[in-house]
């Protein structure tokens, strides 16, 4: 087990202090970071004490430390996973190699592009959620909100130490770089649409942590299996802290629909009128954060992926336990296309096809979240279904995005989607009324009317536990 030493300057488990020049450049990235954190980290609570967890070791079990901590005081740092003694590529033209402690110069412009993207996006979550601490619906919603911030920060503090350990001045310039570009910047975007869409609302923020990071995972899941070690052992140990983030919106998400049925249950058939978000609007913001989370995984086919995997670079999902060669040069797997007016499945090369079958992966994930919403709604006797669309609807990456397409997958005309697109979506005036609910709510122990409160608190403290000090 490797503990975290938090006496240097920068927290590592990587032996910082035997490699000066690392260490040196790192130390010349922090002020730019910390800098960054005081612009576009979470907007007026830089001097609050938060009820925050740090890691302490990057073990399984019990590797969390909690204490109150003011954000910009976080100590950020880089964490690996334990080595794997002998481990070996599991997959692709290396398969059963040695895995790689340094980057082969042939896949240096491939990994390089990888980890940029990857660090691109945690960054631009942080960006994209700093207004939201205005509007909490309780001191345990804001808390949560933080630490997904400050594990975000973590996250791109560990992309940063890829870059520059194993990439040179390459690397140093694209670490400067993750700091200088802005989510929804016109000038300077983030690299993946998604991390430059809005995050307003609350209800936004629970469908994004639902949905988007559940995106992240299935990526830091597929390089987790990379031939590149150090990679492999970073996404790791992010994983565990990704876990938080989902629970934070499959939860958030949950309570809110509770909220609504609890309501609806007791004769309010129009819960807007008590001051909750109604589950057709709930539906509708579902719809939207699934169809854009769905473009991340990139298109149905795509020679990129089968790069990425025949060279070990990027695996699939839980590649070791897969039941086949780990080659795929023969395989196929069905992917979508379209005839005529329908949708329909043919096969392709299982190679090309990676990104739909990772995008498969995340789908029914996606629906085991959603199947539990439901069962609240099904326990209060209301007759809704929550739904995912299809996998075509909404879309701008690949296949569908040539195509309108609805829901429940019909290929529709223009005029059609004009027609209907405010009964799948979410409309201003549902944005309107989001946004009027979105008043702070920093009692202790008090819930804004739109959500119910948790059924238990963090690491064992009470639901009205003080997790923010605002005084």
């Amino acid at each position: 087990m490797s503990s975290i030493d938090y006496i240097e300057r920068i927290p590592n488990n990587v032996n910082l202090k035997d490699n000066r020049r690392l260490l040196r450049a790192l130390e010349e990235w922090q002020p730019g970071f910390l800098e960054w954190w005081q612009q576009m980290g979470p907007e007026g609570f830089q001097t609050k004490d938060v009820y925050l967890r740090t890691a302490i070791s990057v073990d399984a079990q019990g590797w969390a430390h909690f204490d109150w901590v003011r954000m910009p005081e976080y100590r950020w740092g880089i964490f690996l996973a334990d080595p794997e003694p002998g481990r070996v590529v599991p997959f692709g033209d290396h398969k059963g190699q040695p895995a790689w402690q340094d980057v082969p110069g042939e896949y240096r412009g491939t990994l390089r592009r990888l980890i940029v993207t990857q660090g691109d996006t945690e960054p631009a979550s942080v960006e994209q959620q700093r207004h939201l601490g205005r509007t909490c619906p309780s001191l345990y919603d804001l808390r949560n909100l933080f630490q997904v911030n400050v594990e975000e920060g973590r996250h791109l503090w560990a992309m940063v130490y890829l870059l520059q350990a194993y990439f040179g001045r390459d690397g140093r310039e694209e670490a400067e770089a993750l700091l200088q570009r802005r989510s929804g910047d016109r000038d300077k975007p983030r690299i993946l649409g998604a991390f430059n869409e809005r995050t307003p609302d609350w209800l936004s923020f629970f469908m994004f942590s639902f949905f988007t990071d559940r995106d992240g995972k299935y990526q830091l899941a597929s390089l987790a299996e990379s031939a590149f070690d150090p990679l492999s052992r970073t996404c790791r140990f992010m994983l565990t802290e990704e876990a938080h983030h989902m629970f934070v919106g499959e939860a958030g998400v949950q309570r809110i629909v509770q909220r609504s049925c609890e309501l609806m249950r007791q004769g309010s058939a129009d819960v807007r009128k008590q001051g909750a978000i109604d589950l057709e609007t709930i539906q509708r913001y579902l719809n939207f954060h699934f169809s854009v989370s769905l473009d991340l995984f990139g298109s149905e086919v795509s020679t990129n992926a089968a790069t990425f995997f025949t060279t070990s670079v990027k695996g699939r999902f839980e590649e070791t336990k897969q039941p086949d060669d780990h080659q795929l040069k023969e395989a196929t797997y069905p992917v979508p296309a379209v005839a005529g007016d329908r949708v329909v499945m043919r096969d392709e090369p299982a190679l090309t096809a990676l990104n739909e079958r990772l995008r498969e992966d995340y789908i029914a994930d996606c629906q085991r979240g959603v199947d539990r919403w439901n069962r609240v709604i099904r326990e209060h006797g209301i007759d809704v279904v929550l739904e995912l669309p299809h996998r075509g609807f909404h879309r701008a990456i690949g296949l569908f995005g040539d195509y309108r397409v609805s829901p429940d997958g019909r290929i529709v005309t223009d005029a059609e989607w004009d027609a209907k697109k405010h009964e799948w979506l979410p409309t201003e005036a549902d944005a309107e009324y989001v946004r009027s609910l979105m008043t702070p709510v920093v009692e202790r122990g008090r819930f804004a009317s739109w959500i119910a409160p948790p059924s238990r608190g963090i690491n064992g403290q009470p639901v009205d536990f003080e997790y923010v000090r605002l005084v």
